[in-house]
């Protein structure tokens, strides 16, 4: 009896080893790429020699973070930066949902996987490419939109006009990630119960209906998640997004200067990684803080939707 008792559980201590070791990589790699690199936190509140070298050098305080703020760019980079992630949580996952939709419409398997690989391809392509492809449409002198939509007496110098950007940047930014979350929205959907349509369906309730009174609110769980890990990340911008598309132009760097633009380009010219340091422990404690607030403020609201 005992032998019959043991052989199960046995089989289910193998079955969960095997889980563990195929989650091991994926855990190493989080454990490598974000977990090691805190223990260098220490070097935001260093002024670093390197002839003393990093463990040697004098401690500063808090004086690299004051770059971030004392400086007269300071409102522009941190304006920027959250308003263009505020509006790409909200256009983006508009987006998504409503391409996930339109794809759990598709009765054919295949065309299903057509659009799924077309609309995903975008993500897969490097911000350096996804340049010189705006290039190609922006340029002045061979863009394909000066050269053959609009005449020349109308042309447009998309890079040297700041007003163009905000649009253009929204549109790239959706453009590219459109698949992603199209496709973490479908599987989504897939996984909804097929009863809950055909209820609604014998109720007599249209497709429209059935997608807003069944569909959303049944994603409602998935957009709250993917907006609350959106939101931890507010204070970090997409460094190809804004510093390759627009070709580093000075004139479009009132509406294209982030916080990790700025950094980048004050570390060009000053050489101190303790002000990058600085930068990247300010972006975490804020992404910290507003997780925090956000998800408390959702779990008031609807505890059942709540990240924790």
């Amino acid at each position: 009896m005992q032998n019959i008792i043991k052989t199960p559980r046995k089989k289910k201590r193998f079955a969960f080893l095997a889980l563990d070791l195929m989650a091991l990589p994926a855990v190493l790699y989080l454990f490598i790429n974000n977990y090691i690199p805190m223990a260098g936190l220490f070097i935001a509140f260093k002024k670093i020699n390197y002839a003393k070298g990093i463990f040697g050098s004098d401690w500063c305080g808090f004086k690299n973070f004051e770059y971030l703020f004392k400086t007269k760019d300071a409102f522009i980079i941190t304006r920027n930066t959250v308003l263009y992630n505020l509006t790409f949580i909200i256009v983006g996952i508009t987006a998504g949902v409503a391409v996930g939709i339109l794809l759990s419409e598709l009765w054919s398997k295949r065309a299903r996987k057509v659009y799924q690989t077309t609309i995903l391809l975008p993500q897969l392509i490097s911000w350096v490419i996804v340049a010189y492809i705006g290039y190609a449409f922006l340029s002045s002198a061979t863009g394909f939109i000066n050269n053959s939509l609009l005449s020349s007496q109308n042309a447009v110098n998309f890079y040297g006009e700041a007003k163009y950007w905000p649009y253009i940047l929204v549109f790239a930014n959706v453009w590219k990630g459109l698949g992603y979350n199209s496709i973490i929205f479908l599987s989504a959907i897939v996984g909804i119960d097929r009863a809950l349509y055909e209820a609604a369906y014998v109720d007599g309730a249209g497709r429209w209906k059935q997608i807003t009174c069944i569909t959303i609110p049944m994603l409602k769980p998935v957009i709250t998640m993917l907006a609350l890990l959106s939101i931890g990340r507010i204070f970090y911008s997409d460094f190809g997004l804004f510093y390759q598309l627009p070709m580093n132009s000075g004139a479009l760097f009132s509406v294209t200067n982030t916080i990790d633009t700025y950094v980048y380009r004050a570390l060009l010219q000053q050489n101190n990684i303790a002000m990058s340091s600085a930068a990247g422990a300010y972006q975490s404690c804020v992404g910290f803080i507003l997780i925090m607030l956000s998800n408390a403020l959702v779990r008031k609201l609807d505890r059942d939707n709540a990240l924790f």
